[in-house]
C-alpha cells in the first residue's frame, strides 16, 4: 500500500472491543419489549452498524419500536455499558507510534460523538486523536459513509493521503465509496470474507501486523 500520512480508524471492533456493553445493552433493550436472550454470543451482530437499523433487521422492530428500542439501548449503555469494554492489547503502543511517525490521527464512528470522547478519554487514548468524528444522538449521520465524509469535509482531508481501518464491511464499503484506501483488521468482528467482498485492499490479521503495516506505510 502507498504511503499515507492520514489513517482513519473505526472504533468498535478496531481499537476497543465492546463486546459486552454493547450487546448488554441490546439485551436490556430486548427485554422491555419480553424478549428474553439466552446467550449474548448472539447479538455481536450489532456490533458495528447503525442500532437503529439492526434492531429493524435483526428482530423485525418497526421504525417506531426501533426507535424506543433505542432509547432504551442507551439508558443502559450510557451510564453502564459504554465502560464495559476494553482496549485491544498493542493499541495504544500503535496509536502513539504513528502520532511518533507525524501521522494524523481521525475517528470515524457510527456511535454517537459524545460516547466516542468519553470512551477515548476513559481509556487514554484521546491524546493521540486530532479529530474525533461519529453521529448525533439526534439520529443523524448515522451511516459510516455520512461520517466519513464528514470528517473529510471538517479536516480538509486529502483522499489520497488516506486510509480508513476498519473491522465490518461497513467501513470498508464506506471507506472506498468515499475514495479511500482500506484496511480491514480481522480481529474484530468481521471475517475475512466480509472484508474481502467489501474491497479491503490490505487484511491483517492482528494488531501487530497492522501495526506493521501503518509505521511503513
Amino acid at each position: 500500500m502507498q504511503k499515507k500520512r492520514t489513517i482513519l480508524f473505526d472504533l468498535d471492533g478496531t481499537l476497543t472491543d465492546p463486546m459486552l456493553g454493547i450487546t448488554k445493552s441490546v439485551r436490556y433493550a430486548l427485554s422491555h419489549f419480553g424478549i428474553a436472550v439466552s446467550s449474548l454470543e448472539k447479538l455481536t451482530p450489532f456490533i458495528g452498524p447503525p442500532l437503529k437499523g439492526s434492531f429493524e433487521k435483526f428482530y423485525g422492530f418497526s421504525e417506531k419500536d426501533a426507535e424506543v428500542a433505542l432509547q432504551k439501548y442507551r439508558e443502559y449503555f450510557a451510564e453502564t455499558g459504554i465502560f464495559e469494554n476494553k482496549v485491544y492489547e498493542g493499541i495504544p503502543d500503535l496509536l502513539s507510534g504513528l502520532k511518533r511517525q507525524n501521522k494524523r490521527l481521525f475517528l470515524a464512528t457510527s456511535k454517537p460523538t459524545v460516547y466516542a470522547k468519553k470512551i477515548l478519554e476513559h481509556f487514554a487514548l484521546a491524546e493521540y486523536f486530532d479529530f474525533v468524528g461519529g453521529s448525533l444522538l439526534s439520529g443523524e449521520r448515522v451511516e459510516k459513509l455520512d461520517v466519513i465524509h464528514y470528517v473529510i469535509a471538517e479536516n480538509n482531508l486529502d483522499k489520497n493521503d488516506a486510509v480508513m481501518v476498519g473491522d465490518r464491511c461497513f467501513d470498508i464499503a464506506a471507506g472506498k465509496e468515499a475514495g479511500l484506501s482500506t484496511i480491514g483488521v480481522l480481529y474484530g468482528y468481521g471475517d475475512k470474507k466480509e472484508l474481502t467482498d467489501s474491497g479491503a485492499d490490505v487484511l491483517c490479521e492482528t494488531v501487530y501486523d497492522l501495526e506493521k503495516l501503518l509505521l511503513l506505510t
